[in-house]
């Protein structure tokens, strides 16, 4: 996957997140407006409702007072005698004595025949002796209207001036008030806005995480491939053509040409055989099959071998390798082989990154229950970006369009594979152009 398709995958998502967003605006704007507008219709519904209760109650209400005062033979003014203290809630003054039974049976004829077909419940209040007598709850069936005692009403506290005979009437479930749309708040909506836009956010931002790591291992896999058959090429050519100078010479005639022809086909297929066991190796190691064979050694004896190899076999560049030995305490339990390729791994960094003489420093000591030692370098230097993937397998750090060093990206996967093996640890300190320092702790005996 090229730069281009990463890109327009970034774009395409941005775009499909932002419509997102906007169509989740509008949704809720819109739900929003329908619920206002459901909620004033409900409001004016009520409103007219309440009123249309109201002037019924008032009528029939007017009409039980008109009984009581033909009955009682009361001619006395009622103006404003029938008062709506609440929304479901009357009082109605008269000046005669009143029984409940009357009451009740004026009550259900008046309120049927105005159609308030409601649960309700009465009270009567007798000035003489300061008494409220109340009543049942009176629930219409469907057909009448029918005494229930088994309902308990709660019903609101009005305080009234005794001064005269009252009764009252309370309707529970008449409560034109209050709306019955709950309107949803918009903290709501927006939190769940945000939670799915958080969700979209996540996997956007996982797919692009593995859609980059895609894109760089198949980068790193790509220059895998093209430095494996360039390392795997040049011995191939080299004794391809060694081969082919020794068929043309005259054994007989020319044997220090053969002898050398030889040389060069030896040399270069034990470096191809180092390249291939390398490879095989690291494969080995991934899957866990290579068994460490741990014992005792000398870390000291280890570095001074090394520096000694290095300092025979690279003869084409003259540099120092100094040793600082400063451990007290040095002898580790390990495997020595894979210590060893370990120790030649950073050293032949060391010189391969390096555009001046090589001036190597090896550093040893301890460190709490750690034999460490350090390998400083005068090279190149490693970029901060790039310290975090030196040890990915197959990273090579980008050198541009110049290729004098060769190799897999295998070395550092390699040796920390073998030092997570051991329960050891490694650092990198590195600054561009100055050269990189790398600090190795493996456990002691």
């Amino acid at each position: 996957m090229n730069r281009r398709t990463v890109n327009a995958v970034i774009v395409l998502g941005i775009i499909a997140l932002a419509s997102i967003l906007l169509i989740q605006m509008i949704s809720i704007n819109k739900t929003a407006e329908l619920q206002d507008k459901n909620i004033a219709i409900q409001q004016r519904q009520d409103s007219l409702n309440l009123v249309f209760f109201k002037d019924r109650t008032h009528t029939a209400l007017r009409n039980v007072l008109n009984e009581i005062q033909y009955h009682s033979l009361d001619s006395s003014d009622v103006f404003e005698a029938v008062k709506q203290v609440d929304t479901n809630f009357f009082k109605v003054d008269f000046s005669t004595e009143l029984t409940s039974y009357a009451l009740e049976t004026w009550l259900q004829r008046e309120f049927y025949h105005e159609n308030l077909l409601y649960d309700f419940q009465y009270s009567i209040y007798d000035c003489f002796d300061s008494t409220t007598t109340i009543s049942p709850l009176v629930r219409y069936s469907g057909t009448e209207f029918v005494v229930d005692s088994q309902v308990n009403v709660r019903r609101p506290e009005f305080e009234f001036e005794n001064n005269d005979h009252y009764f009252t009437v309370y309707f529970p479930d008449a409560n034109f008030g209050a709306t019955t749309i709950e309107k949803e708040s918009g903290y709501s909506q927006y939190m769940y806005l945000i939670v799915i836009v958080l969700m979209v956010l996540l996997f956007f931002g996982y797919a692009m995480i593995v859609i980059i790591r895609q894109k760089r291992l198949s980068e790193v896999k790509t220059d895998f491939i093209n430095n494996m058959t360039h390392e795997l090429k040049t011995p191939i050519s080299t004794i391809g053509l060694s081969s082919e100078m020794i068929m043309r010479s005259d054994v007989t005639k020319e044997p220090e040409k053969i002898q050398k022809y030889a040389g060069v086909i030896f040399k270069e297929n034990k470096r191809l055989q180092n390249q291939v066991e390398k490879v095989l190796n690291i494969a080995k190691l991934d899957k866990n099959e290579i068994s460490l064979s741990r014992e005792e050694f000398n870390m000291h004896d280890l570095l001074e071998e090394v520096k000694d190899n290095f300092e025979f076999n690279h003869t084409d560049k003259e540099g120092v390798i100094e040793l600082i030995l400063q451990a007290s305490e040095y002898i580790i339990q390990a495997d020595p082989v894979h210590i060893s390729n370990v120790v030649f791994n950073l050293m032949d960094n060391a010189i391969k990154y390096c555009e001046r003489d090589p001036d190597i420093k090896v550093r040893t000591y301890n460190e709490k229950r750690y034999f460490v030692f350090e390998i400083e370098d005068n090279g190149i230097g490693i970029k901060r970006d790039d310290q975090k993937m030196i040890f990915d397998k197959f990273y090579r750090v980008p050198t541009g369009n110049i290729h004098n060093v060769k190799g897999f990206g295998l070395g550092l996967y390699y040796v920390k594979l073998i030092l997570d093996a051991h329960h050891g640890q490694i650092h990198i300190k590195s600054t561009v152009g100055k050269g990189t320092t790398f600090i190795v702790k493996l456990p002691l005996t």
